[in-house]
């Protein structure tokens, strides 16, 4: 679901105009992202959490030329799915048949 999509969902089950939907999603959009540039944490209950994660300063290559770079500091926002939501994917997946995985995503599952 893309941006449009999810306003065109909005109106439809609110019964507002797309332009007011469009509005509220505009606005719940630009809110969170005010959060996060001030640092602040965000958390959905049921959904899920944003949180700025810090990287250091590391020495990177080029894969082009093979050059050493400095890669600068960095922030950026980490989202971390909630219990509810992780349940509900999961009991549709096994609902509609598809419980089978690779095996680079079972190996990753198991790290959390």
């Amino acid at each position: 679901m893309n941006k449009s999509e999810l306003i065109e969902v909005i109106a439809e089950k609110s019964k507002i105009p797309k332009k007011r939907a469009e509005e509220a999603v505009n606005l719940v959009f630009d809110s969170m992202s005010q959060a996060l540039v001030r640092g602040d944490r965000i958390e959905i209950r049921g959904f899920g959490s944003f949180v700025n994660r810090e990287y250091e300063s590391y020495t990177g290559r080029n894969p082009r030329t093979g050059e050493s770079i400095s890669v600068a500091p960095k922030k950026l926002p980490f989202f971390k799915v909630g219990k509810e939501l992780k349940e509900r994917v999961d009991g549709e997946e096994e609902a509609s048949g598809t419980t089978s995985t690779s095996s680079a995503e079972s190996s990753e599952s198991s790290n959390y």
